[in-house]
């Protein structure tokens, strides 16, 4: 088991990572999911060897036949001799902790190839729809040689947007039913997709649907010089997957031919600096609360009713009270 690892485990672990060993792969994604004291020294090591992946995010409602189009997509890479990591991204249950985790079993057909790695993850109730250690593991499967990832999630709300801060080009999947093209625009999808894909296209109202959803993207400003996509697929009978393919290809083409990617990158990284540096501060934050005698007597003050929450807060935080109470070290 991952606790009782030693030193030397660790480095055999990295050692089989760069040679592309499935097994050392996901040990070594355990031992981030359990955040084991080990894991500066996997990153350390494994730096240097980052950075070949292309990472795609696909995202969109329910239903909308995101793991379908991944199948397509994967068997495309797999047939161009391409190494290919798949993560899937459920909600975790508020109540049970758990997810549904079901995409392994809808993508079964490449299950045995030992050139695709696949894991299923549960989001753990992150703010922006994906676990905080979704960068990390992304990392590793780039390490590992997988020349593209794919990174599968369910955005159907306002926060859940942070895909477009882990990836390098983002899909947006959706249907043809009512309701689908409207919940994309609330959902502030709009502002993150390159590609948008209007799924079941053999139903009735997909070319409508994707023409409003282009003049919708007409008259928002690119982030980065690209002009989003839309197209129509019927992923279920293959129809659109090599259309999406070849605009994910220029989509890569066009942010190394601007440094675009580059800049996407290193914005990723500064991102990831400082999320992790909030979490980490957040914990110790917690254990102060909870622990220290003083900030104790505060939080119980405001449980009674006799400390209103907001001052209470904004007094410790200007006194520099609360900070001289965490245990940095």
């Amino acid at each position: 088991m991952n606790q009782h690892l030693s030193v030397n485990d660790v480095r055999h672990l990295i050692r089989g990572l760069l040679k592309g060993d499935r097994r050392c792969l996901a040990r070594l994604i355990s031992l981030v999911e359990d955040v084991s004291p080990y894991i500066r020294t996997v990153f350390r090591d494994i730096a240097a060897s980052t950075g070949e992946a292309y990472c795609i995010g696909i995202t969109g409602p329910p239903g909308s036949g995101k793991s379908t189009l991944i199948n397509g997509l994967t068997a495309l890479c797999r047939i161009r001799g391409l190494s290919v990591g798949i993560i899937s991204v459920d909600p975790t249950s508020p109540f049970s902790g758990g997810a549904l985790l079901g995409d392994r079993i809808r993508m079964e057909a490449h299950f045995l190839d030992s050139e695709v790695f696949m894991r299923s993850m549960g989001d753990r109730g992150c703010v922006g729809g994906l676990p905080q250690v979704i960068s990390p593991v992304m990392r590793l499967m780039d390490a590992s040689g997988k020349k593209v990832i794919l990174l599968e999630t369910v955005g159907v709300g306002q926060s859940d947007l942070r895909i477009q801060d882990v990836v390098d080009t983002t899909v947006v999947v959706v249907t043809p039913e009512s309701g689908d093209v409207v919940q994309t625009m609330k959902a502030g999808l709009m502002e993150i997709g390159d590609i948008f894909v209007v799924n079941k296209a053999d139903r009735p109202g997909a070319l409508q649907h994707a023409a409003e959803l282009k003049a919708s993207l007409d008259i928002t400003i690119s982030r980065d010089g690209w002009s989003p996509r839309v197209m129509t697929a019927i992923a279920e009978e293959g129809n659109g997957i090599e259309e999406l393919d070849k605009i994910l290809t220029e989509r890569r083409e066009f942010l190394q031919s601007t440094s675009e990617l580059d800049k996407k990158r290193g914005e990723r990284r500064k991102k990831e600096f400082i999320r992790t540096i909030q979490a980490e501060m957040n914990k110790k934050l917690s254990n102060a609360i909870f622990q220290k005698g003083f900030l104790a007597e505060t939080l119980q003050s405001v449980e009674s009713g006799d400390t209103d929450p907001l001052f209470g807060a904004l007094a410790l935080c200007a006194s520099n009270t609360l900070f001289s109470l965490i245990d940095v070290k």
